[in-house]
């Protein structure tokens, strides 16, 4: 069973930086797309960043510029990197890998149990 694990969540003023980890139990080589997520209390969880094959990245607006997702294959990691922090990017982060039924390999849709990002003064 794939499993995914965040790390490097916490509190941090604006303007700060954070390094989200992704922590994946199986290969991330046979995963097609991960993703982060994140949703705020009362909000609707949005996609924030996600990394397909060939390393192609694609970032909601909101965050252009300013973080990016990257992928360790040896390690089965996804990590993003956030910098220029701003409050309304208080949320929980969520980790999610994707990958529809194939020849030899079963579909999936798992989701981390998230890490929290506070940014405040």
């Amino acid at each position: 069973q794939v499993q995914l694990v965040e790390s490097g969540g916490g509190l941090v003023q604006p303007g700060g930086s954070l390094r989200l980890s992704c922590a994946v139990s199986g290969s991330i080589s046979s995963i097609f797309a991960m993703a982060w997520y994140r949703q705020a209390p009362g909000k609707q969880r949005e996609l924030v960043a996600s990394i397909i094959s060939g390393d192609r990245t694609n970032y909601a607006d909101a965050v252009k510029g300013r973080f990016t997702i990257s992928r360790d294959n040896a390690r089965n990691t996804v990590y993003l990197q956030m910098n220029s922090l701003k409050p309304e990017d208080t949320a929980v982060y969520y980790c999610n890998a994707n990958r529809p039924k194939v020849l030899g390999l079963s579909a999936l849709d798992v989701w981390g149990q998230g890490t929290l990002v506070t940014v405040s003064s």
